[in-house]
């Protein structure tokens, strides 16, 4: 898969109606009567279309025999085609009614996980039922992707290489704040294809210490590394990459520490195939780092899921004994971090596929000297 060309896609090539009739297996086998899914990435999933967060309700009624979408008139034009019955409520109607109206008398309606509470508490006072989290339905069916969302990942991935390859001829580092970078790297994601980038770390000398630093006005220096994690989505769908740059030849203690970093990455993909647990990946890099001296600088969980989120399960980390499924899609990213001094992270998207690993990122991992 890597190196082979992917077709920009059109949100319509996704099998919604396979979705919702897994769907409706899966409310069947735990007896539940109703879904109402919100705003969040949930919605998308299972329609094209990602409601615009607003105090007006867009909320979608999934049952067994029905599926319709409640949204606000003034947001029913931007709606693609789909398998629900759009139905647009106007200023003066109640879309709590509407919505309560739709769900009928089961014993159990799951609600979407990101349901704003205020829409929560509202629709809990007017139906009385059990309530569950959509959660213990929709995750198992997320998790696996399908040849299409593997397609649309690795366009997203393959874009975002596109701008890690561009990072070391394009912008000068030594001279320039974090933020800049950071501007210009937002830039080059929608030059690249993205359709908007999301987030954009650029840490550099001893902020690289922390994983999640904001970029700042601090200038970025001779001597310093500087990590950059960086995505955004492409048709829904996301990228999520990190490389880190040496501005100048690195000491060698920077090197040393990147090539335990790479090695921990490299030895944690190797691990991927069916059957294996999601927390074994993190003890196979885990293990690369405690053994050269620097267990104690890796502080966070080797990988997250992807897909319409940027995180979601499964999650690679201690605990986490589910096994690995062909089709789950997650990244891979060790790292050290000593502070007061700078940090390495290497980051790639990986599925899992039928005997192995499949990596949707190739840009260069070794520690790239930049200026």
């Amino acid at each position: 898969m890597p190196g082979q060309d992917f077709a920009y896609l059109s949100p319509m090539v996704f099998d919604y109606e396979s979705r919702l009739r897994r769907l409706r297996e899966s409310m069947r086998e735990r007896g539940v009567g109703a879904v109402l899914l919100s705003v969040g990435p949930d919605l998308p999933y299972f329609s094209g279309y990602e409601a615009f967060p607003s105090e007006r309700l867009t909320m979608a009624v999934v049952t067994e025999s029905d599926a319709v979408l409640f949204l606000p008139r003034l947001e029913a034009p931007r709606v693609p085609d789909g398998p629900f019955e759009v139905r647009a409520w106007d200023e003066t109607e109640d879309p709590i009614r509407l919505v309560a109206g739709s769900v009928g008398r089961p014993e159990t309606v799951a609600l979407g996980e990101q349901t704003w509470s205020v829409f929560t508490l509202a629709l809990q006072d007017r139906i009385d039922v059990g309530w569950v989290s959509s959660g213990v339905l929709i995750r198992d069916l997320r998790m696996r992707k399908d040849e299409a969302e593997v397609q649309a990942l690795a366009t997203a991935a393959t874009q975002a290489d596109a701008v890690a390859r561009r990072l070391p001829d394009e912008i000068r580092f030594a001279g320039s704040t974090e933020a800049a970078v950071a501007a210009r790297i937002r830039e080059m994601l929608v030059e690249e294809g993205h359709d908007q980038a999301l987030f954009w770390i650029v840490a550099s000398g001893p902020n690289g210490a922390s994983p999640h630093h904001e970029p700042s006005s601090r200038v970025i220096e001779r001597g310093d590394l500087v990590i950059c994690d960086f995505g955004g989505s492409v048709h829904g769908y996301r990228s999520d990459t990190t490389r880190t740059f040496s501005v100048g030849e690195p000491t060698p203690g920077q090197a040393e520490v990147h090539r335990v970093v790479l090695s921990a990455q490299q030895a944690a993909t190797a691990a991927v195939r069916p059957g294996v647990p999601c927390q074994e990946i993190d003890r196979v890099a885990r293990a690369v780092i405690e053994d050269a001296g620097y267990g104690d600088y890796f502080i966070h969980r080797t990988g997250h899921g992807i897909g319409l989120d940027v995180h979601e399960d499964p999650y690679l980390v201690e605990g986490n004994d589910l096994p690995l499924e062909e089709g789950m899609a997650f990244s891979i990213e060790p790292g050290i971090y000593l502070p007061e001094e700078f940090g390495v992270r290497i980051e790639d998207i990986v599925v899992c596929g039928s005997d192995g690993p499949i990596t949707l990122n190739d840009s260069p991992r070794e520690l790239v000297v930049v200026e």
